[in-house]
């Protein structure tokens, strides 16, 4: 299927529509399974910060039949990644009114689950929120967090003088050799995150080693929703995202090192390999439904 599905049709299908008319030709209540799915972008669309767009919730009224079940194939996608799929979708469910399920739902990070090549590594994790519980729920099997990485290292977290050990700490033995880095989403503390991840790569996944030569390739690092900026419900219309994020990480190591940092991976809106995994999931939901004929179509809102 030809990924015509990703023309943007328009926040149109938003606006508050008259009494509901018969259901759209290929729905299920209309006769025929559908031919077509939609995939709706969830951030300012849909909704904004936490409150939904007042349109959203009368839309969808029009896409569902007598026993609230949707008639065609949806999935809903965020770039947010600080949270668990399930969460996600009980807080669509309750703003759009409608029964959404965690197989509905995209988040910036849901397309590593491919990523099978990592996931048997030892993958160093940075973000907020429930980031081990994502990571392992994605299929890696050898998480570190930040902190974790913070707490066998302390001496290399040094801005935040609060933190510093009043004592030198003992030496770290045992600790795993990080393989890679995994990046869901801006974290709370960005100068350690930011501080630490770099020693990951300066010393090719293992900081408490004394730095000899800086490797290059460095280890592969995956980063999740490029997103310089978002809307939230403040009246300054743009927030920092997790691009505006990674634009430090990058400029930081360059300065560093005198080279680029590069990405094994960037999913999240609009990369191809989200929307490919979204045709992946409206597919599926079509094939779990019984509806025999061919999704040939997928329209992207938003």
């Amino acid at each position: 299927m030809a990924l015509r599905g990703c023309l943007c049709v328009g926040r149109g299908l938003l606006r508050p529509t008259g009494p509901r008319g018969p259901p759209a030709r290929g729905c299920v209540a209309g006769g025929r399974p559908p031919t077509f799915g939609f995939l709706f972008d969830v951030d300012g669309v849909l909704v904004r910060g936490s409150q939904a767009v007042p349109a959203a919730r009368q839309a969808f009224q029009s896409m569902v039949d007598s026993g609230g079940r949707l008639r065609v194939p949806v999935v809903f996608l965020t770039n947010a990644g600080n949270c668990l799929r399930s969460a996600k979708a009980q807080e669509l469910s309750q703003a759009l009114g409608l029964q959404v399920s965690p197989e509905q739902v995209i988040l910036s990070h849901s397309p590593l689950r491919l990523f099978s090549q990592f996931h048997q590594k030892c993958m160093l994790v940075a973000g907020q929120g429930p980031v081990e519980e994502n990571a392992q729920n994605l299929g890696f099997k050898h998480v570190v967090t930040i902190e974790a990485l913070r707490k066998a290292y302390p001496l290399l977290d040094m801005v935040d003088q609060s933190r510093r050990p009043k004592e030198l700490p003992p030496p770290t033995t045992g600790f795993p050799t990080i393989e890679g880095v995994i990046l869901f989403g801006e974290p709370v503390r960005w100068e350690t995150s930011l501080q630490l991840i770099i020693d990951v790569l300066l010393s090719n996944g293992n900081p408490g080693a004394e730095l000899q030569d800086i490797p290059y390739p460095h280890l592969p690092v995956l980063a999740c929703n490029m997103d310089l900026l978002w809307m939230a419900e403040a009246k300054m219309p743009s927030r920092f995202g997790h691009g505006t994020y990674l634009l430090c990480l990058e400029n930081i190591y360059k300065k560093v090192t005198g080279r680029e940092l590069k990405y094994e991976a960037l999913i999240g809106k609009p990369s191809t390999v989200t929307y490919r995994y979204a045709e992946y999931l409206i597919k599926q939901q079509a094939e779990e439904q019984g509806w025999k004929s061919p999704i040939r179509r997928l329209y992207a809102v938003g």
